[in-house]
């Protein structure tokens, strides 16, 4: 519509050049040169002309010579398929397209034009999609998220149940010596160690069905101890101890648990300020904090704190003390009532002190004794401090203190040293330095002490007669065996501790058995409570009578044995005695008759079985009878 008369005329001429078969010049060639020509042409016509004019008349020479350049390639492209072609330039003569390029060209063209399609196909149904999500409901919205979420739990919980089912149904390969042996040499990372724990305790756990055929349950269990103790960096004597109190995967609990850090506890010092006034005065601080559990009136748990704890102006003026929960459990146990006398055999560096005093209310007196004078000196820094006013601090051997101040305290605190097995989350150097002759060497010092503190008790007291033993240790050599080898020496027996948690005592361990009442004693451990490990025992004395002979039935039966091994030897040498006077002898039948009478007049006389001899003589019934009226009453 927009060709001029002269634009058609040369579009004819073309056309009859192009049938007659003359050779054509490249497309690219017919688009480039006349542009350019023209644009020359209408910029040297339009110099004078304005801007705009420039505008339209290019805007019209490029609508045009498009028009022309597009009837030309279709005019071309159908005189191409016509001869059959693919050739515009003088060579045409010569060169002719293979088939194979022609039907790869079709097809690369075919290929190309499906993409295209697909992709112009593919878009219309996204900006659907897209339409029709934005015409859902927010509610429905969330119901396709919640079902997407749900699918893919199922998945994944299809996945576990493969996983556990293929785990459990496996049998775990112990290694053996010769593989442990090559092991030796190389360094075994930390994870290959915790995944043979976990697989050993599977195991034990099914050891029936899991287990490797002749393969025993000792040599898991060894196997264990060993990586345990390579894992966390104990001595594995110390591994096979906990192994025998706890079990398995208790003792794994108990070793993980151990080497994570207690949380930060303070004890509020009532005696200058109350709890909630000191929690406020710390929150303005930046201190994170919150009260310790339901059992305690005075402590605080810290979360987080910007400032050092133990650095703090509230600190300083004596307003809070720290001290870990777990040793705040024995001052409770013994309630100490104002007014009292009561005796703290070791007491530095003063935390349980401050606290009986405080809850004393600085009356009465308290006796803070210690063995070293060094350590005294932060328990009587801390009684300055806190405002404690009715403490004496004092050096002396605590197994001395029995004789020294015999009954004479209505209340006892045995805070008693100990290996420190409860605290290694504190004291790391305990996994190395520990050993189980450390353990028992304190066990004995141990009973020492609680004989001396139970002597210094008063009985007669109107308020006390009470005293409790305590270790920060979990062992059965410092605790329990402690409190039975106690209950035989002196006339004493357990009391409820008044503590709502914690575990009771062993009252068997091993081929050991222990007195029941012993069951009333608490346990406190790392991996239930969340404390230090600790042992708590709180004893009542009932007099100053010491017994002869120890409590039970196993101690008895020896005693029985030997008084009657005893009897016989009596008898045997009577007999030969009669014998030895009346040989070589004629005797009439007289004397005989006489000394039958006599033989069944000493026949006739009961020995009792549990008789004391002296000698080789028999002291006579009426002994036997005293004899027999002590030990009844010893019994008693």
């Amino acid at each position: 519509a927009h060709l001029t008369s002269h634009q058609k005329e040369t579009m004819a001429t073309k056309r009859s050049k192009t049938k007659a078969g003359k050779p054509k010049q490249p497309l690219s060639k017919k688009k480039k040169v006349p542009i350019k020509k023209k644009q020359e042409e209408s910029d040297d016509e339009s110099s004078d002309e304005s801007t705009n004019e420039k505008q339209l008349r290019n805007e019209k020479m490029n609508d045009s010579d498009s028009s022309e350049s597009s009837k030309d390639e279709c005019e071309s492209e159908e005189d191409e398929e016509e001869k059959g072609s693919f050739f515009t330039d003088e060579n045409a003569e010569w060169l002719k397209p293979s088939k194979k390029s022609a039907a790869t060209g079709k097809k690369s063209q075919l290929m190309a034009s499906s993409d295209e399609d697909d992709d112009a196909g593919d878009e219309f149904p996204q900006d659907e999609d897209d339409e029709e999500k934005e015409d859902l409901l927010e509610v429905e919205k969330q119901s396709q998220l919640l079902d997407a979420e749900m699918e893919a739990e199922h998945h994944e919980a299809e996945e576990e149940m493969r996983r556990t089912i293929a785990q459990n149904t496996a049998i775990f390969h112990l290694p053996t010596a010769e593989e442990l042996a090559q092991d030796e040499d190389r360094v075994v990372p930390p994870s290959e160690l915790h995944a043979r724990i976990e697989a050993i305790l599977e195991v034990l756990a099914d050891f029936k069905t899991r287990r490797e055929p002749h393969r025993a349950r000792s040599e898991y269990i060894d196997q264990l101890a060993s990586d345990i103790a390579e894992l966390h960096g104990y001595l594995p004597e110390l591994v096979e101890y906990f192994l025998s109190m706890f079990g398995p995967s208790e003792t794994v609990e108990f070793v993980d648990a151990s080497d994570r850090p207690r949380p930060l506890v303070i004890r509020t010092n009532t005696l200058k300020t109350r709890r909630k006034d000191l929690a406020a005065a710390l929150m303005k601080r930046g201190v994170t904090l919150d009260p310790l559990a339901p059992w305690s009136k005075v402590g605080l748990k810290i979360t987080e704190s910007p400032v050092p704890v133990g650095a703090t102006p509230e600190y300083l003026s004596g307003m809070y003390m720290l001290q870990s929960a777990a040793s705040m459990c024995p001052v409770m146990a013994l309630s100490p009532q104002p007014n009292e006398r009561v005796l703290d055999m070791s007491a530095a560096p003063g935390g349980k002190t401050s606290y009986l005093c405080q809850l004393m209310r600085n009356t009465g007196v308290i006796i803070a004794n210690d063995l070293k004078a060094d350590r005294q000196k932060a328990t009587i820094a801390n009684m300055h401090r806190l405002g404690v006013r009715n403490a004496i601090t004092c050096t002396h051997d605590g197994r001395k203190l029995g004789k020294k101040f015999h009954n004479s305290f209505d209340r006892v605190l045995l805070d008693a040293p100990c290996s420190g097995l409860g605290v290694i989350s504190r004291d790391p150097s305990v996994k190395v330095q520990r050993t189980m002759a450390d353990v028992n060497k304190c066990g004995h010092l141990q009973k020492e002490l609680l004989l001396a503190a139970i002597d210094a008790l008063n009985f007669r007291s109107k308020t006390g007669g009470v005293m409790v033993y305590s270790t920060c240790s979990v062992s059965v050599a410092e605790n329990e065996e402690v409190i039975n080898y106690a209950l035989s020496k002196r006339d004493i027996k357990l009391v409820d501790t008044g503590l709502d948690f914690g575990k009771p005592g062993f009252t068997r361990y091993q081929q050991k058995r222990f007195h029941p009442s012993v069951a009333l004693t608490r346990r406190f451990y790392p991996h239930v409570h969340n404390m230090d490990g600790f042992y708590v025992a709180k004893i009542q004395k009932l007099s100053d009578k010491l017994p002869e002979d120890t409590v039970g039935e196993e101690t008895e039966a020896p005693d029985k044995e030997k008084t009657a091994s005893v009897v016989k030897k009596v008898e045997k040498i009577s007999t030969q005695e009669i014998k030895s006077k009346t040989k070589g002898k004629k005797k009439a039948p007289e004397e005989e008759q006489k000394a039958e009478k006599r033989g069944r007049k000493r026949s006739r006389i009961s020995i009792p079985p549990n008789a004391k001899t002296r000698g080789h003589g028999y002291k006579g019934p009426k002994k036997a009878k005293q004899v027999e009226k002590k030990r009844q009453s010893a019994k008693s």
